[in-house]
């Protein structure tokens, strides 16, 4: 068994300092394997902003799996955007871009999806597909295997038309042969999950994707601040949104899956 905490879209720069405590506290609570952070520590990429994501990854006692956001690149200081877009992310964050993180059950690849030129918009190189390959093909099929991206694969069950991570299918189809079962994401700040199939209609085999809400920010879209504590065991996840209620995180919304053959079922 291994448990996840899954947080996205910390916004510094826009965070609720009293949301930022209690979910350091609340994730000691809970002891996860590992911490992913799927993109966006920061609001506008500046120095005092990634300071304060640094000090509160400094505080959590756990390994951490983080990619940056379109966020962590700055908007407005063109050249910077341009030429030395995730600089700051690198020298505060992580050198990695594209870390990967392995033990005896699970692999998680995670993959940077922000991009300078179309800011808002996510894409997945062809050469990071040749890299999610090599990487997750390499490991045997008894390994629980997650990919992690800022931008979505999957859209929100009441805004099919939004814009999805670029490259996504040809990103399938490397997720598909290394038989990978998760997907985890964030930037939109909502929660919801789903089978890649009910999207993407001509895809067989099945795969979750998982969103994940803002943890911390005040840039909320009508819903709490919140984090999903992700436990897999074996043939199963079991995805337990963790919202804030003004004075600390509960339990909300638990969505279980479990693998029968190839398909991931939904449990009621």
């Amino acid at each position: 068994m291994r448990l996840l905490a899954h947080i996205s879209d910390l916004h510094f720069g826009r965070e609720n300092q009293k949301i930022v405590y209690a979910l350091r506290e609340d994730l000691i609570g809970r002891a996860p394997d590992v911490v992913v952070v799927s993109g966006d520590f920061t609001q506008r990429a500046r120095v005092s902003q990634y300071l304060k994501a640094r000090r509160f990854l400094d505080s959590l006692p756990f390994r951490i799996i983080a990619i940056p956001g379109n966020h962590d690149i700055p908007l407005f200081d063109l050249f910077r955007r341009i030429f030395f877009p995730l600089q700051r992310y690198k020298k505060y964050i992580s050198q990695d871009l594209n870390p990967l993180y392995a033990d005896d059950e699970i692999v998680i690849c995670a993959l940077n999806t922000a991009r300078s030129f179309a800011w808002k918009e996510g894409r997945i190189s062809v050469e990071q597909i040749s890299y999610l390959g090599n990487k997750l093909c390499s490991y045997p099929e008894d390994r629980f295997k997650i990919v992690v991206t800022h931008h979505p694969f999957i859209p929100p069950p009441d805004n099919p038309a939004i814009k999805l991570v670029g490259r996504s299918g040809l990103a399938l189809d490397a997720i598909d042969q290394c038989k990978a079962d998760l997907l985890l994401a964030g930037h939109l700040h909502l929660d919801y999950s789903g089978d890649v199939r009910g999207f993407y209609l001509k895809r067989k085999r099945s795969v979750i994707s998982v969103q994940a809400g803002t943890a911390v920010s005040v840039r909320t879209r009508n819903e709490p601040n919140a984090y999903n504590l992700i436990k897999i065991i074996q043939n199963r996840i079991d995805i337990q949104v963790r919202i804030w209620n003004g004075s600390a995180f509960l339990d909300e919304l638990l969505t279980s899956y479990e693998k029968r053959g190839d398909e991931w079922v939904h449990l009621a």
